[in-house]
């Protein structure tokens, strides 16, 4: 069950990240903040590859922890910003955008996936230290 939830986790922050860095050059033209929307649009597609490669190597609490903060923020902000136009944010220019679209889809439903299936393996995977001496307790028995 772990791999999969880890292949879930991946597709979805990969769907994330592909969309992410496809309308980074749109981004360009929106105002306020510090951060142009581009740049905003490029960090998150990096993080989202990064860390999908993060939970593919490593099956531990920090790495669905993670996953999901990546996703899970992910997903909120779509939401935030198609429901709600609350201009800049700090560094964050306003990225208000009550229009859906394909794309826009197919990222919601992969941060949503990675979200849930990142909860999930969090609550689920064993901690390393139980799991050497699970290991350890395994080997001992076997001789």
């Amino acid at each position: 069950m772990g791999l999969i939830l880890r292949l879930l986790i991946a597709a979805g922050l990969a769907a994330d990240a592909i969309v992410h860095w496809k309308f980074a050059p749109d981004m360009a033209f929106v105002q306020g903040g510090s951060i142009d929307g581009d740049l905003l649009f490029r960090i998150q597609a990096a993080v989202a590859g990064v860390t999908a490669v993060i939970i593919l190597t490593y099956a531990r609490r920090w790495s669905y922890a993670l996953s999901f903060l990546v996703a899970g923020s992910a997903t909120g902000a779509l939401l935030l910003y198609y429901y709600v136009d609350v201009g800049a944010l700090g560094p964050l220019p306003a990225m208000y955008e009550p229009v859906w679209y394909t794309e826009k889809t197919i990222s919601l439903v992969g941060e949503g996936i990675a979200t849930l299936a990142a909860l999930v393996g969090f609550f689920t995977v064993r901690p390393a230290a139980r799991r050497e001496r699970s290991a350890d307790h395994e080997a001992a028995h076997s001789v």
